[in-house]
């Protein structure tokens, strides 16, 4: 009794099986936006740091000029099979605060083709006025030129 002829084809099953699987992607999410339910308990100009904090959570990161916001932070990654992982989401919530720590505004960003947009916005008034640190960071993004440095 020769069952060779079975056990090869059991292997070849289980190797292309294998084979499949490596190629499916794999996904990793990172970083923490807040549930939009959770969002909705804050009140733009009545809200504070310490009740943001209390509702939401602690922030993945805050402004470094004079404390100007909170920002948090969440990412996608997918990875297929032995290419270099590839950011296919990136959103991020940006919650400013009026010199007095009073929340000034919430919004939603998002990154599609490499650019920054805008997915929501609650403010008091009807235009923002300033340049966040945000903004900044993220609209200097492409704008660098390293032919400039050379001098």
């Amino acid at each position: 009794m020769n069952n060779t002829g079975g056990v090869r084809r059991v292997l070849l099953a289980a190797t292309l099986g294998g084979g499949l699987l490596a190629c499916t992607p794999q996904y990793v999410n990172h970083g923490y936006i807040p549930p939009a339910e959770d969002l909705e308990q804050i009140v733009v100009g009545v809200d504070t740091r310490a009740s943001v904090e209390e509702a939401i959570g602690t922030p993945a990161t805050a402004g470094v000029v004079n404390e100007s916001g909170f920002y948090y932070v969440r990412s996608r990654k997918r990875t297929f099979g032995a290419l270099a992982p590839k950011v296919v989401e990136r959103e991020v919530l940006a919650i400013s605060f009026d010199n007095a720590g009073v929340v000034r505004n919430i919004e939603r960003f998002g990154l599609e083709r490499g650019q920054v947009v805008p997915l929501a916005r609650r403010v008091t008034t009807s235009g923002v006025g300033d340049t966040g640190f945000l903004r900044q960071l993220l609209g200097n993004i492409g704008r660098f030129n390293p032919a400039g440095l050379a001098g």
